[in-house]
């Protein structure tokens, strides 16, 4: 079980508070209906399985209802951080403003 730090409300909280929203470099097409069904299929189902550092998305569903990133190790699931969304570009540059705290624990390591 991961112990995720809310970068809104500041507190740390087991992860069934929480709901993953996926890569945060994955974009929604901007026009949908003029993929195949074979193009939505892929951007539905088909994930990259990144094995080491992966940047997230994740809501504090049952807390602020915020919406923030995650830095985490795949293959560890040590938390390298969390951080609001102006902190970390799409591509995962770092930006110049934003909320950004260490922490976050595994209760396997």
């Amino acid at each position: 079980m991961l112990r995720i730090p809310c970068p809104y409300c500041g507190s740390t909280r087991d992860e069934d508070e929480f709901t993953f929203g996926g890569p945060l470099n994955r974009v929604r097409p901007a026009e949908p209906r003029e993929l195949s069904d074979q193009q939505w299929a892929d951007y539905l189902f088909s994930r990259a399985n990144v094995r080491g550092n992966a940047l997230e998305r994740w809501r504090h569903t049952f807390g602020c209802r915020q919406w923030f990133g995650v830095e985490r190790d795949t293959v560890s699931h040590a938390l390298r951080g969390v951080f609001t969304f102006d902190a970390v570009s799409r591509n995962g540059e770092r930006g110049e403003s934003g909320k950004r705290t260490t922490g976050g624990v595994h209760e396997a390591a």
